[in-house]
């Protein structure tokens, strides 16, 4: 059995390395819940809905943690009581494994 991507660690990926192609990355996303794969399969994305604008905050400091702990980072979109979440991997133009453990990660820490 694969090992969950919440007990697995981000490692950095340099330019040259190909992206994940769009049927693996379809493949990881069945190891989530509620992330969309972009059209362009370049990115994922989800967004989170809170009571207000206080709790969302509240979740955007612990996917900032997250993100630094693992040193890969994404790109957040932050309004009143909703943040929507981007991963892809900017070195090499698209998906890799990272941009699904992190996915997993944000997931696990819960509202």
């Amino acid at each position: 059995m694969d090992t969950p991507l919440t007990e697995q660690k981000c490692v950095p990926c340099e330019g040259g390395t190909a992206p994940i192609v769009p049927a693996d990355a379809k493949a990881l996303l069945e190891r989530l819940e509620g992330w969309t794969l972009a059209n362009d399969a370049l990115s994922i994305n989800k967004s989170y809905t809170f009571a207000d604008f206080k709790a969302t905050m509240v979740f955007v400091n612990k996917i900032a943690a997250i993100a630094e702990q693992e040193g890969h980072h994404p790109d957040l979109a932050v309004s009143y009581g909703k943040i929507k979440v981007d991963l892809s991997t900017h070195a090499i133009k698209g998906l890799s494994i990272n941009d699904f453990i992190l996915a997993a990660k944000i997931d696990a820490i819960g509202k």
